[in-house]
């Protein structure tokens, strides 16, 4: 299959490219499109079997839920059995944008979107390519991100077409991305409401709005949570994996410093081509062959836009070992630290008087 690459202004989606984008999607077909969170891989969500061509294209289990991209709130009653009251207060502040809403199912969801299970993820993106392309494309649209399974999200059309290059129809180019990782989901039909996915919108913005807000095991990433049921994406299996091993080395920062350094002279001493992934405030206190700079310490969005593509850049490089720096799993800390532990596969070291 030849994958056709639409470079679209980001601003202002040229028409024409979006309709024809449209009308691959209407026949069946699978685009990669830009959201404010990574690129999403998409279907046409009321297609069974255009669904299904997700799977198959980034090999991804079947038990694996598809989020439901939309662009008219109208939409959430379609595509929902029930929307609680709840809702409507979440959907007015933080849509269009990076919160996804588990809700009941209706009959009009395929089965392969949610994996058989009796729930639906739906979010609103606000990226304007993304916007104008389900619109003109006149139906929901099922979007996992689109890469691998288990492999880093992609950030850039580069890192799209590296994985799904002659899989999938089309590649819509926008440019990079605002915030570099999954959007935060967020069950309301558990009581109280459970996010099942830390991201862009924060645990603590959820419970300024609304009150008490639990955060599934599986979210915190402090270990592998067993026979997990994936009610949302990134639950269950590794996820944003380098092809490297990685260890994220936890706690008070001058001791992580240290054992990180002690990592990088031993597996060095062994042979190996060892990368650190580290932040601005630590960079310059690491020797290693090769040292990226994710963000600030005191930004943990600066961190979170980056690191996808820093984990492609360590395997581009020939990178044996990455060893990163945890952040403090509070605000957006949490989302960056649940996709470095699942990255991980939970190979966490932590040092200080809780290690």
């Amino acid at each position: 299959m030849n994958t056709v690459v639409l470079k679209v202004d980001p601003r202002q989606p040229e028409s024409e490219k979006i309709r024809a984008a449209a009308e691959v999607l209407r026949r069946g077909g699978l685009v990669a499109f830009p959201t404010e969170t990574v690129y999403g891989l998409g279907a046409n969500a009321l297609d069974e079997r255009a669904v299904l061509r997700i799977f198959e294209a980034k090999n991804r289990p079947a038990d694996n839920p598809i989020i439901v991209h939309i662009a008219e709130k109208e939409d959430v009653y379609v595509l929902a059995e029930q929307v609680p009251g709840i809702a409507e207060g979440l959907i007015d502040r933080f849509w269009p944008g990076p919160l996804t809403l588990l809700f009941p199912k209706s009959e009009a969801v395929p089965k392969a979107v949610t994996a058989g299970l009796d729930t639906v993820a739906i979010r609103m993106p606000s990226h304007a390519i993304a916007h104008a392309l389900i619109a003109e494309a006149g139906v929901p649209i099922a979007a996992p991100s689109a890469n691998l399974a288990g492999r880093p999200s992609p950030t850039s059309a580069e890192h799209v077409l590296r994985d799904l290059s002659g899989r999938i129809e089309m590649v819509i180019d926008g440019g990079e991305i605002s915030y570099g990782v999954e959007s935060t989901v967020l069950d309301l039909t558990t009581e109280p409401p459970t996010v099942l996915r830390p991201g862009p919108v924060t645990v603590e913005e959820l419970r300024e709005l609304i009150g008490e807000v639990e955060v599934h095991p599986a979210a915190k990433a402090e270990a592998p949570v067993e026979q997990v049921i994936a009610r949302s994406p990134g639950m269950k299996y590794r996820h944003y994996a380098p092809l490297a091993e990685m260890i994220i080395v936890e706690g008070p920062i001058e001791e992580v410093c240290l054992r990180i350094q002690e990592l990088v002279d031993a597996r060095r001493g062994l042979g190996e081509r060892v990368g650190v992934m580290a932040t601005e405030e630590t960079a310059a206190r690491y020797r290693a062959d090769v040292v990226k700079v994710a963000g600030s310490r005191r930004d943990p969005r600066s961190v979170a836009k980056n690191l996808f593509r820093l984990l492609r850049e360590f395997d581009a490089e020939g990178i044996d070992l990455v060893v990163a720096e945890g952040l403090e799993p509070v605000g957006m800390g949490l989302a960056v630290m649940n996709r470095l532990r699942k990255a991980a596969g939970y190979n966490i070291l932590r040092v200080g008087p809780d290690g």
